[in-house]
């Protein structure tokens, strides 16, 4: 289950989440739009149509999709970092609420995951620990809680997607 906090000042809200796979699949997961039109979203809520990602420093991406209530919406940005399987930085630039430039920040560490092995304790794979810290709200804490409401979701809807294989209509 994924945890969020915002900090000081109400510029930027981290959220984490461990999900059960290696980090170079949760960084498939959030950079190939293939993959991300798959998972990001819900019935009933809003899902991503559409998404386009040139995965490059200086390379732009942009998600669209429909909400519940029919509108059309987007998000998009450009790429500041990008350090596979560990790291992704972009700007974000919402169509559904007028906000300042925004940045988002992945960052994916990997974590041992044990369990109990006939001769005690081992490990039995390895995990990733993903955290994104969103910052740039400056003092909006409207917004800032918002983003965090929805970064929670949009990890447990990865989480699912990586671990189970569950995209939006079969969630």
């Amino acid at each position: 289950m994924a945890t969020a906090q915002i900090t000081q000042g109400n510029d930027t809200v981290e959220v984490e989440i461990f999900i059960a796979a290696p980090p170079t699949r949760v960084f498939q997961a959030i950079s190939d739009p293939s993959q991300t039109a798959q998972w990001w979203g819900q019935k009933g809520l809003y899902r991503v149509t559409k998404a386009e990602a040139e995965v490059r420093v200086g390379g732009e991406w942009r998600s669209s999709g429909i909400g519940d209530d029919g509108k059309e919406f987007s998000v998009g940005g450009k790429y500041l970092e990008v350090d596979p399987p560990r790291l992704l930085v972009h700007t974000w630039n919402p169509s559904y609420k007028q906000l300042p430039e925004t940045v988002v920040r992945w960052e994916l560490e990997p974590e041992e995951v044990h369990g109990l092995h006939s001769r005690g304790p081992a490990k039995v794979g390895t995990g990733t620990r993903v955290r994104i810290r969103h910052s740039g709200f400056a003092g909006n804490i409207e917004a800032c809680k918002g983003h965090g409401d929805g970064w929670m979701r949009v990890l447990g809807w990865m989480q699912k997607f990586v671990e189970e294989g569950k995209t939006i209509e079969t969630r």
